[in-house]
């Protein structure tokens, strides 16, 4: 997925000098061009997405694949210099295609407020503007979490949440008595003392990273949390793995279903 996506955006790069006045980048292009999580392929390369609006025609040239989309007024987002969709668009768009989930894991990060993209206020406002077929974004909407700063994140919360474990805060930070910070958690329930992370194959190749990863978790264990370590293959095939880890470390804190 990696190699697609900076081939995509050389590609985008290169064909930028053909675009029109009127044309843009869109779909999955527009989405990887503001480094949006898009959903995972098995495709040997990703289309270019380019678009124009009603009158102007369709791109049509060899190589991209081209879109005509309904009259409406502008939205100019560059990035890099590239003409983009605007992201609360390109977000609605997709929904002809990905799934609900895809649409949350992109929500949670166009929403990021570090990003400084938009709002959940900007998606439902996008939302509004639909006369039809918003049923799907509608579902999406209502589960997007502000503080979700990876898919994996996303994808871990979702799983959690849907077998009906309590809805946890997001990247809290956690400081000792004295007002010390002690780590940064990606998933947590305070009430509780517990948290829960996903841990990527990235952190285990960078010796560094690892140590350091290692030091906070035992910071974290010695002011009392019980911190929960996801690993991939926790969560696929099969995400009742990780459901019951977490589900455990909250029952053995108190936690009951239907009570909290």
């Amino acid at each position: 997925m990696e190699r697609l996506k900076t081939e995509l955006i050389q590609r985008a790069k290169d064909n930028a000098p053909a675009l029109t006045p009127e044309q843009f980048y869109t779909g999955s292009t527009g989405m990887l061009l503001v480094k949006a999580p898009i959903p995972y392929t098995t495709e040997s390369r990703f289309d270019l997405h380019v678009a124009a609006r009603h009158p102007a025609g369709m791109p049509r040239r060899e190589g991209l694949t081209g879109h005509r989309l309904g009259a409406r007024d502008p939205a100019p987002w560059r990035v890099e210099g590239l003409p983009i969709e605007h992201p609360a668009r390109m977000w609605r768009q997709a929904a002809d295609e990905w799934s609900v989930d895809d649409l949350i894991i992109a929500g949670d990060n166009l929403v990021l407020p570090k990003r400084q993209l938009l709002t959940i206020d900007d998606l439902h406002a996008e939302i509004a503007a639909l006369r039809r077929g918003n049923a799907k974004l509608l579902k999406a909407v209502e589960e997007i979490r502000v503080g979700a700063e990876s898919s994996e994140e996303s994808t871990l919360r979702l799983v959690l949440v849907r077998a009906g474990l309590p809805r946890p805060e997001l990247n809290w930070d956690l400081r000792a008595a004295n007002g010390r910070f002690i780590a940064r958690l990606d998933i947590c329930w305070p009430r509780h003392r517990v948290a829960s992370e996903y841990d990527g194959r990235v952190h285990a190749e960078d010796d560094k990273q690892f140590a350091r990863d290692a030091d906070r978790w035992d910071e974290v264990r010695h002011v009392n949390w019980d911190l929960v370590r996801i690993l991939s293959h926790h969560v696929r095939p099969d995400p009742q793995v990780a459901v019951d880890k977490v589900a455990r470390a909250l029952y053995s804190a108190g936690w009951r279903p239907g009570r909290d």
